[in-house]
């Protein structure tokens, strides 16, 4: 077993603190992983403080995991200590399902296992994740992170990456595509970034022109203020695809006009209290579709990381140390970060 420092929340109401724990020993498949660096996503504020309903305390948050391979199992051919490693939304999966014999765990029919709050089939206990100083995972379950990006900077890929990705992909964003993208925050400036990799020309839908000259920056061709009704008049019937990444309740109507036939808005935010119902002549009429799109799968999630090797894309991020985080929830609650935290592990050991 590996001693493991991290930060855990022990009730709703509690900061994060301190927290010891140990790491199950290294099966035959595993690889320990010792982590360097964490992104904090906003699913770990949601789970802290129990907004959705089923936080099992003590809970460790972090799903967005970068770091290096200390020690593998006997089985393990695909690692070996000192690569770089990273893991990110998920641990486990039945494997045997559909979904997952798909290559989509994230899908499984019997409950894919999450990096934390979730059971873990090997301790009998819940997993902890990675606002701590190791990991052990399955092999299957662990990224292989390219070399020539900047680590703590690619952390948050693990999730705002993916999840920004993967619809992308899905929906064959590429050269010449119309792309949307509703709201820059940490998902946002991902979805900015990967539909200019991908060669689309893409439009940034805010409420704040203020962030105008941060969205060119970050790949977007166009700036649309979405309260100004002239504006988005102007462009109905022109996109192909949106990405909408606000994780506020709002309004799709304004978005789902925008789009052309047979374009696609996809929803990536999940809002606390959902949307508003959407107008089904919207729908109807030039068979437009609205859909949403959940992670990715370990396959997927290992394209990503490549294209973004390729393409040198990495998150903007600030870089704080753990004891730091509540800080941050604070900070993040009132959108003052651009665009992701990340945490330097480096002081828990």
């Amino acid at each position: 077993m590996t001693t493991t420092h991290a930060y855990a929340a022990r009730s709703a109401a509690a900061p994060l603190g301190p927290f010891s724990f140990d790491r199950r020993a290294l099966g035959a498949g595993d690889v320990l992983i010792a982590i360097r660096y964490c992104g904090v996503c906003h699913s770990d504020l949601h789970t802290v403080k129990n907004e959705w309903g089923h936080t099992v305390y003590p809970v460790v948050p972090g799903h967005e995991i970068v770091g290096e391979v200390l020690e593998t199992g006997s089985a393990v051919r695909s690692f070996k200590p000192g690569d770089l490693a990273g893991v990110g939304c998920m641990v486990d999966s039945c494997r045997t399902c559909p979904e997952c014999q798909d290559g989509l765990e994230q899908f499984c029919e019997h409950g894919a296992i999450f990096t934390y709050n979730s059971p873990d089939r090997h301790t009998g206990g819940v997993t902890y994740g990675g606002y701590a100083t190791h990991i052990v995972v399955d092999q299957d379950f662990v990224l292989r992170i390219p070399r020539n990006l900047d680590l703590a900077a690619t952390a948050p890929l693990l999730c705002a990456g993916i999840t920004t990705y993967s619809p992308l992909r899905h929906w064959g964003v590429g050269k010449g595509s119309r792309v949307g993208v509703v709201g820059l925050g940490g998902l946002g400036h991902m979805a900015l970034k990967l539909a200019h990799a991908f060669g689309a020309h893409v439009t940034l839908f805010t409420t704040s022109a203020g962030k105008a000259e941060d969205a060119r920056r970050l790949g977007a061709d166009a700036v649309v203020v979405s309260g100004n009704a002239a504006e988005m008049k102007a462009r109905a019937g022109s996109l192909d695809f949106i990405l909408d990444t606000a994780g506020s309740s709002h309004k799709l109507d304004p978005y789902l006009r925008l789009l052309k036939r047979d374009g696609t808005m996809c929803l990536v935010g999940l809002p606390e209290h959902g949307h508003p119902p959407p107008d089904v002549s919207a729908l109807i009429n030039k068979r437009r579709q609205l859909a949403g799109s959940l992670i990715g799968g370990i396959r997927e999630t290992q394209e990503m990381l490549d294209f973004c090797g390729a393409h040198n894309v990495v998150s903007d991020i600030e870089l704080i140390p753990i004891q730091k985080i509540n800080e941050a929830y604070e900070r993040m609650l009132k959108s003052d970060v651009r665009y992701r935290f990340v945490i330097d592990l480096g002081s828990l050991r």
